[in-house]
């Protein structure tokens, strides 16, 4: 039985504290002091904070923010209990901004917030078995009704297509400049969204014509990977631990969260898929697919499809897996990989 190795820990930040001023104010010798301080914590914990002064300031109040929320205010220094019950998961640094002596200052204590949680095991029990283009370099995949939708890549051969999923038949394509290297894609309001690789943007095509009718332009994102949505977002990953959310109107990014499990982050987050309420991300690499709690980034469920790879027809190109489809049965998913000759339709079990 595999266990979390299937993604391998990253080394955790340790606790550091650092102190500062606003630019132009006097040095300050503030510090942010944490209560039986520890190198991670979970959403079950609580922060008891103050802030410690060695010139002896008279302090008028502190303002705390976490990833720039106000989720405090002490009068005089009073000690404050901060909850991490609803806070996104990751490296973050809690803020206290001070009032003291007519004059601002700012100091910061860095952790990182894990799951609360170990992952649920699942592991797969192949329904059917349905042909797949091997000469797909699969990046995206999306039912909509009975249609398959499916992004591939690489330069020069980058394609946004329909397919009739039971037999394989691509019904209609098109084909992408050679500049364009194609990426995830998701359907939402008759628009098809598909992503490229590091051009920095994305392209929306009619979803009945394939008629590319616009584009959006990431941001902070360097790179696009995947996509998924809800009824109300889009979420995009960028191949780092970050999964993006979207503005479903205007596509600019508006949020992020990150994944981690209850011992690590996990990076390299590739075809999304949006499953009864929660994302289900293919790690690149990874026989695997992680299932994200949307919220906060918690990896919930490790879903281990090692195995698979090994039953379509082995050739000297072949990939990763890669394509993640959901066509609303309960436990069951589409899954096929790059250059993979092979569509599986699989029951997800648990172990």
């Amino acid at each position: 039985m595999k266990s979390l190795n299937l993604f391998a820990a990253i080394v955790l930040a340790t606790l550091t504290a650092s102190c500062g001023n606003n630019p132009g104010s006097k040095k300050s010798s503030f510090s942010l002091q944490i209560t039986n301080a520890k190198k991670t914590y979970k959403p079950s914990d609580a922060l008891s904070v103050s802030v410690t002064n060695k010139d002896g300031m008279e302090i008028d109040s502190v303002v705390y923010s976490l990833r720039d929320k106000k989720v405090a205010v002490s009068v005089k220094n009073k000690p404050q209990t901060i909850s991490l019950a609803h806070e996104k998961l990751g490296k973050d640094s809690l803020k206290a901004t001070i009032y003291a002596d007519g004059d601002q200052y700012e100091t910061k204590t860095a952790f990182t917030l894990l799951a609360q949680s170990k992952p649920e095991l699942f592991t797969y029990k192949i329904l059917e078995t349905y042909p797949h283009d091997v000469n797909a370099f699969t990046q995206g995949l999306e039912f909509e009704g009975d249609t398959l939708y499916e992004s591939t890549g690489k330069y020069g051969h980058s394609t946004l297509r329909k397919t009739n999923y039971k037999t394989g038949e691509v019904i209609q394509q098109v084909k992408l400049d050679n500049q364009y290297f194609g990426e995830g894609l998701t359907i939402l309001n008759n628009k098809v969204y598909q992503l490229t690789w590091q051009a920095g943007k994305g392209f929306i095509y009619d979803e009945g014509t394939l008629k590319q009718t616009g584009t959006f332009a990431y941001n902070k994102s360097k790179e696009g990977w995947g996509l998924c949505h809800s009824e109300s977002k889009v979420y995009k990953s960028d191949g780092t631990e970050k999964i993006w959310v979207l503005n479903p109107e205007t596509m600019a990014e508006i949020d992020h969260i990150e994944l981690y499990t209850h011992t690590s982050r996990i990076p390299k987050v590739n075809e999304l898929e949006w499953v009864e309420g929660k994302i289900y991300a293919n790690v690149w690499e990874q026989s695997s697919v992680a299932i994200i709690n949307p919220k906060n980034g918690a990896v919930e469920g490790v879903i281990d499809l090692d195995g698979l790879k090994e039953k379509v027809t082995q050739h000297p190109d072949l990939n990763v897996m890669n394509g993640i489809a959901y066509k609303g049965e309960k436990d069951i998913l589409y899954i096929t990989g790059k250059y993979w000759d092979k569509l599986f339709k699989v029951q997800v079990v648990k172990k």
